[in-house]
């Protein structure tokens, strides 16, 4: 009886490892997603006269930078947080939300 009953924990211990080993191979890693930050910032001014429809903080976080970006309805300015004429780019803008 003891060997029958070790047969059967042995046979029901392979159908749960097979289980395991099945369900794991059907396991997709997600799919790595593309940084999309700014890298690289410029202390120059935007021309008055390119229209700006919102801005972001972004934060450093390897391989980002801090900066301020800058929006147009084509292109957005990656932009130095600590250039002197920030602040007044911002007066009457939107901050844009992720």
């Amino acid at each position: 009886m003891a060997w029958t009953s070790r047969l059967i924990t042995v046979a029901v211990l392979i159908a749960l490892m097979g289980c395991f080993t099945g369900a794991l191979g059907n396991y997709r890693r997600p799919t790595r997603v593309g940084v999309n930050c700014c890298k690289d910032v410029s202390k120059a001014r935007i021309p008055p006269a390119t229209k700006l429809i919102g801005y972001k903080q972004q934060n450093a976080l390897s391989p980002c930078v801090d900066a301020i970006i800058f929006y147009t309805e084509k292109e957005k300015y990656c932009s130095d947080p600590k250039a002197r004429w920030i602040q007044d780019r911002l007066k009457g803008l939107e901050e844009i939300m992720d």
